[in-house]
């Protein structure tokens, strides 16, 4: 053990690493960046006959779409309440903080809150069920989001609800100054 000083070992704290909630329906799949001298290729998606393939979940893909976020940008919350949407994210250049609330009535996680981290240096899939509101934080350099949806977007009646971004609380998007 180290001796230190009486004012630092009063001071000192120790970060803590608990496991992330978990919110019942709700995946991350890492994708495999391929690098070469010039660049990399990475698979995102396989379909077969309109279904995604190697899901933990039946997923039609019904809309594929990219949003691109500028640096500190809060995008939250919103839910797709009229008909049930689920949705895939991956990021493809930049970070995203995203939250996570499950709002479906009797889940086994009502109500769990859960922070992901995604980001284009290390790509993941996130599997985002109907039902679960979620919003995003882009990083420093903003962030460019690959989503894919299994309904599509009518501008003529969006399903698309929205809650205030500091519903859950504004301490979600506090930056963690260590």
């Amino acid at each position: 053990m180290t001796k230190l000083s009486a004012e630092i070992s009063q001071n000192l704290s120790f970060q803590e690493y608990p496991a992330a909630p978990q919110i019942s329906g709700v995946w991350l799949h890492k994708l495999k960046k391929r690098r070469s001298d010039n660049g990399f290729f990475m698979e995102y998606l396989r379909l077969g006959k309109g279904q995604a393939e190697n899901l933990p979940t039946d997923f039609e893909l019904r809309q594929l779409s990219v949003s691109q976020a500028a640096p500190g940008r809060i995008n939250a919350f919103h839910l797709h309440p009229n008909e049930p949407q689920n949705e895939l994210w991956t990021v493809i250049q930049g970070q995203l903080k995203v939250w996570l609330v499950d709002c479906r009535a009797g889940s086994s996680s009502e109500g769990v809150k859960r922070q992901v981290i995604l980001s284009g240096e290390e790509p993941m899939q996130l599997y985002i069920p109907a039902g679960i509101a979620h919003g995003y934080q882009a990083g420093p350099q903003g962030a460019l989001l690959l989503y894919g949806m299994d309904q599509q977007f009518n501008p003529t009646k969006p399903n698309e609800g929205r809650l205030p971004w500091d519903y859950f609380g504004v301490e979600l998007w506090d930056e963690d100054r260590g």
